[in-house]
């Protein structure tokens, strides 16, 4: 009997702490329709930013769009050497889809006021970083006479199982 009533004793916390708890739980589903219903109503673009896009680029393959314009800057998505006919990767390797997707860049750039001569910065995704130095061969022919800040890195995997990925900011000044 003194071991039913110590057992007793010992779940009566429990029993609170487990009442409490579903009270918790149950603010929680309260306020969750109002969080969401928060977050879906800013999908809007902020004046201040202007959406770029051409067609002479492939098509964002996502929810983003090919570049954004801010103040005197403008900020490109990642570009793949996908051909912008077609929408496929282009074949020949690592090389056939640097040279595409700098094209590609290119493009955009131009679309958004802007050109090589004015890049600041790009960041180059690479699926194995051997490939650097025939990746450097690529860009240095955009890249000749001018040299923006670079990131170069090799990452788990691109989007398409592509082995090249550009992005860059630029000046429109």
């Amino acid at each position: 009997m003194l071991s039913l009533l110590r057992s007793q004793q010992t779940l009566r916390p429990l029993l609170a702490i487990t009442q409490r708890s579903t009270t918790l739980r149950t603010t929680t589903k309260t306020v969750s329709p109002l969080l969401q219903t928060q977050r879906t109503m800013s999908s809007t673009t902020h004046p201040s930013l202007t959406l770029v896009s051409t067609a002479n680029a492939p098509a964002a393959v996502g929810p983003y769009t090919q570049a954004v314009k801010l103040g005197d800057l403008l900020f490109l998505s990642g570009s793949l050497g996908l051909d912008p006919a077609v929408g496929k990767l282009v074949e020949g390797g690592v090389e056939a889809q640097a040279e595409q997707a700098l094209k590609n860049m290119k493009a955009v750039l131009e679309a958004g006021g802007s050109e090589l001569g004015k890049v600041v910065k790009t960041t180059v995704f690479l699926a194995d970083m051997d490939h650097f130095v025939a990746v450097n061969g690529v860009y240095s022919k955009y890249f000749d006479g001018h040299k923006p800040a670079r990131s170069a890195v090799q990452v788990a995997r691109l989007p398409l199982n592509a082995l090249f990925e550009i992005e860059c900011i630029a000046s429109l000044k």
